[in-house]
């Protein structure tokens, strides 16, 4: 029996090949197939709100596949894909958000007020990848850079590894960001604040949120309207805003767990049983 398709949708800055663990262990259950870089097309700019990103993630499910597909996204890639699953439900099987909380509310009010003031950027991501270093002599000093911090420091064993071979690329000096400081800065500035308004009445496909106890990005974004969407298809577990790079066993048996729960007797052949079982 054929696995089923499982589309997976990487977060800002991070190309889909530093998945690359939790890929194969997916692999067990699932066909798994990625975008290697969103935000990178020059026909899908990046504008406020991100239309032109979830065109292109549309796009990308009609030409690569010929029937509704199951959605895991990551921060980004998990708000690209709850509003596909809003906008465009027949591509859809089931979407599962990684730590990737509908702003909604008073928060999304105030997410659209502050686009017009010069603070904005001093109270977002931007602050720091505006600014971020990306060339380095060679991969080993780039490797060493990422290791001297705390946030990648709690990375699973190979996953930085992974990191750095699917994010650097030649350089006249050496070795540079492929992800490019200055789209991932617009993709901060375009934070949608409208997801809210699209998922009010809710999805017309199953919807499942997992998340990082220790994720400050769940906390700014609040919690409420992301509960109230997906009801009991709702977890917390161990972990920061980049859990699935910190525990991707962890990360592949919940998303696992998830989407079984969602797609009750769907391909139970498939899906019940094995590797996380």
């Amino acid at each position: 029996m054929n696995k089923p398709k499982l589309h997976f949708s990487h977060a800002n800055s991070y190309p889909a090949g530093t998945y690359r663990r939790l890929f194969e262990l997916l692999g067990a259950h699932y066909d798994v197939q990625a975008l290697d870089m969103h935000a990178h097309n020059p026909a899908y700019p990046v504008q406020t709100g991100w239309p032109h990103q979830v065109q292109e993630l549309i796009d990308e499910l009609t030409s690569r596949y010929r029937e509704p597909v199951i959605l895991v996204g990551h921060s980004l890639g998990g708000m690209l894909s709850v509003m596909v699953a809003a906008m465009r439900p027949d591509l859809v099987r089931c979407v599962v958000m990684l730590d990737a909380p509908v702003v909604a509310g008073w928060r999304a009010m105030l997410l659209r007020v502050m686009r017009r003031w010069p603070v904005a950027d001093k109270l977002s991501p931007a602050r720091f990848s505006a600014k971020r270093r990306n060339v380095w002599p060679d991969e080993r000093a780039a490797y060493q850079h990422f290791a001297s911090k705390d946030i990648f420091a709690a990375w699973a064993p190979g996953v930085l590894e992974d990191y750095i071979a699917a994010g650097l690329k030649p350089h006249p000096q050496g070795v540079q960001l492929r992800f490019t400081r200055e789209n991932e800065t617009e993709v901060y500035r375009g934070l949608p604040h409208h997801i809210g308004g699209l998922v009010k009445d809710g999805l017309a496909v199953p919807a499942g949120f997992i998340g990082g106890d220790k994720s400050v990005e769940c906390r700014q974004a609040g919690l409420e309207a992301t509960r109230r969407l997906v009801g009991r298809n709702f977890r917390i577990i161990p972990g920061g805003h980049l859990f699935p790079m910190e525990s991707p066993e962890m990360t592949a048996k919940t998303v696992h767990e998830m989407i079984t729960g969602l797609l009750p007797g769907v391909c139970k052949n498939v899906l019940a049983g094995g590797a996380f079982a």
